[in-house]
């Protein structure tokens, strides 16, 4: 009993540990005055009217959607036939290739960034969120291979040579016996990288023209101090992020279930 006790205690501390400041965050977003006190001096929702009303935040909310919808398109696109590559070929270098493309999201993203922006610049392309989004599919295209490429490996063989069997061709194959049996790794790697793109400073600090994403903006703006603004902000942020991850699990489990 003693041992019980003594677990959920531990539980209990990891999980305050997390969530509290998230919950301090979203409580503050309502608070009535600009200074971060304790009693909070009443009830508002005059910070989210505010951010409504806010045209370089809704442009940089924009701008942060477009770029973590287009990086995630891309390292699903590239990624997921690598992850197959990986799979089912064997081709010299197969290690040292499975190797390197760990290495973009194993470096600091300050490295991803001076050496993506010297890229940039020798090629001549203007830095713009395009060059953000290369950026950031570089740098993620490692999460997307790696959890496809763990998926498949627990995929029986058999199922391609079954489908061989009755005909089909590859793209067939892919389409209606691969691609079913992995999505939920498919969509669980998007996901993550949609998350690690959007909230992403280091490279897109270094790639990003005149536009701004939400984190530049919300970075450069707490430099002048954390106000309710950035906590309203943190506060959506955190509701978009609960709503995504329920419907992908719900998504997931009503397909499962269909199945």
């Amino acid at each position: 009993m003693v041992d019980k006790c003594a677990w959920l205690g531990f539980v209990a501390a990891v999980l305050a540990f997390l969530y509290v400041p998230i919950a301090i965050l979203v409580m503050y977003s309502f608070n009535a005055s600009r200074a971060l006190s304790w009693p909070m001096s009443g009830l508002t929702l005059d910070w989210y009217r505010k951010l409504a009303q806010n045209e370089q935040l809704l442009e940089a909310i924009g701008n942060s959607f477009y770029v973590a919808t287009s990086a995630t398109a891309l390292t699903l696109i590239i990624g997921v036939p690598a992850a197959i590559v990986l799979d089912q070929l064997d081709f010299p270098g197969k290690s040292v290739f499975r190797k390197l493309i760990l290495l973009p999201i194993a470096l600091p993203g300050i490295i991803t960034g001076i050496s993506m922006l010297t890229l940039f610049r020798l090629v001549g392309f203007n830095l713009s969120l395009e060059t953000v989004i290369i950026g950031h599919a570089t740098a993620l295209l490692a999460v997307v291979v790696t959890q496809v490429y763990a998926r498949l490996q627990r995929l029986p063989n058999t199922y391609g040579e079954a489908s061989a069997d009755l005909g089909a061709n590859g793209l067939q194959t892919f389409f209606l016996v691969t691609l079913p049996n992995i999505k939920s790794a498919v969509i669980g790697a998007g996901l993550l990288s949609f998350t690690l793109s959007f909230d992403e400073i280091p490279v897109t600090f270094f790639l990003t023209g005149r536009d701004n994403t939400l984190p530049m903006y919300i970075w450069s703006t707490m430099r002048r101090g954390i106000t309710p603004e950035i906590n309203a902000v943190g506060a959506l942020i955190v509701l978009f992020s609960a709503i995504l991850v329920i419907t992908s699990v719900s998504l997931l489990r009503d397909k499962s279930t269909a199945r």
